[in-house]
């Protein structure tokens, strides 16, 4: 099975942030793919009930990708077949997180510092699935060890389809700028598909990571924290996508309030409370609402006081003089 064909710009896998209500937001302006947060593939076969939350719930969503994460063969092949049974349209295999918690666990960008073990995790999830299995790396574990296209042109011998290329290393972790010219060594290494990813926020990064790494597409991370429309806008510009249409005023508060509302009713009304504080403050960086304001939305202790501040945030905000 071949991946799913459309203007090349993605959601970025994002833990804690892009969860099932999001990834529906994102792709409600038009996106041809999103990535679920990493799973990790023991707790997904163990069936612990936060890791099945965050990937088996919406899998039949059109263009689902699920990103699954381990440094064993059997686990992350049964993750793998899980995800794919319950409507997954694509595996997508994490070896570029950098957070000490999974490299600590010789995972993530660890595999990066043994190739042979990489590769095993690799032929296991591909053997393991029908759908397509994509890879998510970084430039390589340090400046002494930048290793990426070898690890891809051994990945596509194993069946990988695509590749998405975080342009630092992972001792790196998010410093300094990503090096998206350094990404182009990775391209010219394979011949299938690859995307940039790191620092790319609007249709003018996206444009200059195009150009200096040759790659065929974009991964949108962060850029798309509290503007779910700007991969669509990133592909409209670039690729002559339908244009999105970009909410603002009263819309874009009606936008909030229902992204909030799909949060409470995934997660449950307290988890959800929390886990929509980051959502909002984004959110609220563009709003710029007074101080006091903004401190009570991301402190207030009940969705009724959330909602009601959202609904006079217009007579509180510079929004009201714009």
């Amino acid at each position: 099975m071949r991946i799913e064909q459309g203007p090349p710009v993605f959601l970025a896998p994002m833990a804690g942030i892009t969860d099932l209500p999001t990834r529906r937001l994102v792709r409600r302006f038009g996106v041809v793919g999103v990535v679920s947060e990493m799973v990790a593939s023991r707790e997904m076969v163990t069936a612990r009930p936060l890791a099945r939350m965050r990937s088996t719930l919406g899998l039949r969503d059109a263009g689902t990708a699920v990103q699954i994460a381990g440094c064993e063969a059997a686990p992350m092949a049964a993750c793998a077949a899980l995800c794919a049974d319950a409507g997954a349209a694509v595996i997508d295999i994490n070896m570029g997180c950098p957070a000490k918690k999974v490299t600590n666990g010789l995972s993530g960008s660890a595999l990066m510092r043994d190739l042979d073990h990489a590769l095993s995790l690799i032929e296991a999830v591909v053997a393991a699935v029908d759908v397509p299995v994509t890879l998510k790396t970084r430039l390589g574990w340090d400046d002494e060890l930048k290793n990426a296209p070898e690890l891809a042109q051994r990945a596509e011998a194993a069946g990988i389809q695509r590749i998405a290329i975080h342009g630092r290393t992972r001792c790196q972790f998010y410093k300094g700028r990503a090096d998206w010219a350094a990404i182009a060594a990775v391209r010219d290494a394979v011949t299938f598909p690859g995307l940039a990813n790191g620092d790319i926020v609007d249709v003018a990064t996206a444009r200059q990571a195009l150009a200096a790494s040759g790659a065929e597409g974009v991964m949108i991370g962060r850029g798309a924290q509290g503007r779910p429309w700007r991969p669509a806008e990133i592909a409209a510009a670039i690729w002559g996508a339908p244009a999105p249409i970009v909410p603002a005023g009263s819309a874009l508060l009606d936008l909030i309030a229902g992204h909030y509302q799909d949060m409470l009713g995934f997660y449950g009304r307290d988890l959800g409370l929390r886990c929509a504080r980051k959502h909002l403050g984004w959110y609220l960086d563009d709003l710029a609402p007074v101080p006091e304001v903004r401190h009570a939305l991301l402190t207030a202790g009940s969705p009724e006081t959330v909602l009601a501040l959202l609904a006079d945030l217009p007579n509180r905000t510079e929004l009201a003089a714009s």
